[in-house]
């Protein structure tokens, strides 16, 4: 009636449930996350794009300096202020696409009145935050007698990216900043050589 009583120590030093049960669940969740990526392009690539824009200058039937909405369908570009008619140019028709920044002082009069009347150089401080960087997207065209056009807007920051490069993907050409300023290089060294 001896009976030999052998005890164990279980130590799991990672394996423990717990760990499993965590490693399982993170297993999941990513095949989760693969199974949620895919690579064939998104059902609405081909839907309108459409961004508020100010019309700065360029094309018919337009005032300048107008607020409206800019949008990409099928193939025309087109500038409709609100409730008024737009004014279209066809997508196939724009030889280039320009885009630049611009750096603007907001607050007019009352803003530069406020960093005047602030002491011991806050002025400095407020010119700081009074700033804010636009994006200027330039489109150059032909109208349909074979004109050459040019028409300029002004985007909040970063939708001119998003512009330019729906119309990249449709097949207009883009002119960049370091083609223009190696090109007005190269003009300034052969003019010095002269």
């Amino acid at each position: 009636m001896h009976r030999f009583f052998v005890q164990r120590n279980h130590t799991y030093s990672s394996c423990d449930g717990r760990a499993l049960i965590s490693l399982w669940a993170l297993v999941f969740w990513l095949g989760m996350g693969a199974l949620a990526q895919s690579g064939a392009p998104p059902a609405n690539a081909t839907a309108p794009f459409r961004t508020r824009a100010t019309h700065l200058l360029g094309l018919g039937n337009t005032k300048s300096n107008c607020e409206g909405t800019l949008s990409i369908q099928g193939n025309e570009l087109r500038f409709q202020r609100d409730g008024k008619p737009g004014a279209e140019v066809k997508i196939t028709s724009v030889r280039h696409v320009f885009l630049d920044e611009e750096n603007m002082q907001v607050g007019g009069m009352p803003m530069t009145l406020g960093k005047a009347a602030a002491p011991y150089g806050a002025g400095r401080v407020v010119s700081s935050f009074a700033h804010k960087i636009y994006d200027l997207l330039t489109l150059e065209y032909v109208d349909s007698d074979g004109g050459v056009h040019s028409a300029i807007f002004q985007l909040s920051k970063a939708q001119g990216d998003l512009v330019r490069n729906e119309l990249m993907a449709r097949g207009v050409p883009s002119s960049s900043d370091t083609d223009r300023d190696t090109k007005q290089r190269t003009a300034e060294v052969t003019d010095e050589n002269m």
